[in-house]
C-alpha cells in the first residue's frame, strides 16, 4: 500500500511539472531560469518585454549570461544605451521566430524566418546549431511557446 501510494505521488508530481511549466510565458520562464539575465535586461531595454509576453506562439534562441559575456568587451554596454535602440532590437528580434518550432522539427540546412527579417540556417552536424550557435538546451516549454539555449550572441547580417 506504502508502495502504491509513493509511486502514485511521485507520477503525480511529476505529471505536474510540464503543466506548471508551461504556465509561465517566455520572459517569465527566462527570468525563472536564473542564465538570461543579461538577455532579459536587453528585452527590457528594447522595449519587447510585453511582446514576448503576448499570446505568440515564439521560438526563441537565447544566448545565456556567458554568450553575452563572450562579446567584444563593451558590446554589451554600447547595445543598452538608448540611441542603440534600434540596433539592440534588431539583434534581440533575430533570436526569434514566429511560431512554436520545437527541436524534433529542425532539419539540417533548415532556414527560418526571423522576426528581425533575415533567416537564420539550422544544421545538424555535430548537434543542433542555429547560425553555427550550438543549442545547449533545447525545448524549454512556455505558455506562448519554446526557448532553445544557445552558446552564443547571433548577429544579423547588417
Amino acid at each position: 500500500m506504502i508502495r502504491r501510494t509513493f509511486l502514485s505521488l511521485t507520477a503525480a508530481a511529476f505529471l505536474a511539472v510540464p503543466a506548471h511549466a508551461q504556465e509561465k510565458d517566455i520572459v517569465d520562464t527566462a527570468v525563472g531560469a536564473g542564465n538570461f539575465t543579461t538577455l532579459v535586461a536587453a528585452v527590457q531595454a528594447a522595449g519587447l518585454v510585453d511582446t514576448l509576453k503576448g499570446a505568440g506562439p515564439f521560438t526563441v534562441f537565447a544566448p545565456t549570461d556567458a554568450a553575452f559575456a563572450a562579446l567584444p568587451a563593451g558590446t554589451v554596454d554600447d547595445l543598452l544605451k538608448p540611441e542603440n535602440k534600434d540596433k539592440l532590437v534588431a539583434v534581440l528580434t533575430y533570436h526569434v521566430v514566429p511560431g512554436k518550432v520545437m527541436s524534433t522539427d529542425l532539419t539540417e540546412g533548415m532556414k527560418a524566418k526571423t522576426v528581425q527579417g533575415s533567416d537564420v540556417t539550422i544544421t545538424l552536424d555535430g548537434g543542433p546549431k542555429v547560425n553555427g550557435a550550438a543549442i545547449s538546451t533545447p525545448d524549454i516549454a512556455a505558455s506562448n511557446g519554446v526557448i532553445h539555449v544557445i552558446d552564443a550572441v547571433i548577429l544579423p547580417p547588417m
